[in-house]
């Protein structure tokens, strides 16, 4: 049985729409998805550059590759394991990073804001972050 069995429609003038409708392809997400991250206090971010994917796969290899060198050199009795742990944690949270600036959505302003296109006011002083334009995402 689905989980999500409450249909709901509203409706949106020329302006929202078509305002809607770009956010929702730069996000790369389903019209749903986009809905649900802007009712739940996030905004959907914009889809990653196609090589973003790409250089994690590679990140996750590097990673994959120090822990096998780390297990050969802790056999053979040759490895500083505190440094090795805290240059691995160094790099995890890296990968984390990386991860929940380009992907994870972030909190945002009202619903509306998000749904609507209209302007976010920025949270304290700081200006709204600017983000790469045309940028899809692909899957992996």
């Amino acid at each position: 049985m689905r989980k999500r069995d409450v249909p709901f429609l509203f409706r949106l003038n020329k302006e929202e729409a078509e305002a809607f409708r770009e956010r929702v392809r730069k996000s790369g997400i389903s019209q749903e998805a986009y809905v649900r991250q802007a009712i739940t206090g996030k905004t959907p971010r914009e889809a990653p550059p196609p090589d973003y994917y790409s250089m994690m796969r590679e990140l996750h290899k590097i990673g994959n590759n120090l822990n096998q060198i780390a297990q050969k050199a802790h056999t053979l009795n040759v490895i500083d394991v505190q440094r090795y742990d805290s240059d691995m944690r160094k790099f995890d949270e890296a990968v984390r990073l990386i991860t929940e600036a380009v992907i994870l959505p972030e909190p945002s302003g009202t619903p509306q804001s998000l749904i609507c296109g209209e302007k976010e006011q920025p949270r304290s002083s700081e200006p709204l972050p600017v983000r790469d334009k045309g940028s899809k995402r692909s899957g992996l």
